[in-house]
């Protein structure tokens, strides 16, 4: 496939935005979109030999202080083994804790350590600046666009974790 010397994006989406080409351009700046947001990151999580896997993990635990193991499996939709490791490779960097639960004893609560908390801020400064940038350049209507597309790719029985994310904003 040839790359154009220029791209050219359109202010608009066309009035056939159904259409197979125009859910290509969609799937397509997305998965360009996300490749280079996280290259942001991922220089700093490569000094500390991680991954994006790492960061998702590392972010929903600041979102969520005293996080269940179970509720973080849940949100990041990965395997107990997938999870396991990524959480000791953060707990052998001195990036987060586990406490057992006060009502259930088998819980396992996590929350970031200060070097955690420092180190998970850091990663989202990086993210923030490229997104509030994108964002100013697209203006209020358009972000807000945005945000209606991607909801509406959460299925409804998972829209719940992203409200809950949203009470402390």
């Amino acid at each position: 496939m040839a790359v154009p010397s220029s791209v050219s994006v359109p202010p608009t989406a066309s009035p056939l935005f159904l259409r197979e080409n125009e859910v290509r351009r969609g799937v397509e700046l997305l998965f360009f979109g996300y490749t280079r947001l996280t290259r942001a990151i991922d220089e700093g999580l490569a000094e500390h030999g991680l991954g994006r896997a790492h960061h998702r993990a590392l972010y929903f635990i600041a979102r969520q202080p005293d996080l269940p193991i179970s509720a973080l499996l849940k949100i990041l939709a990965i395997t107990k083994q997938s999870l396991g490791r990524v959480l000791t490779d953060l707990a052998d960097r001195g990036l987060i804790e586990t406490q057992t639960g006060n009502i259930d004893r088998r819980q396992k609560l996590l929350r970031l350590t200060p070097e955690g908390v420092q180190f998970e801020a850091q990663l989202f400064d990086a993210l923030r600046n490229s997104l509030a940038s994108a964002y100013a350049a697209a203006g209020q209507e358009s972000v807000t666009g945005f945000w209606r597309v991607l909801e509406g790719l959460i299925p409804a029985e998972d829209k719940a974790m992203v409200v809950a994310l949203q009470k402390d904003i």
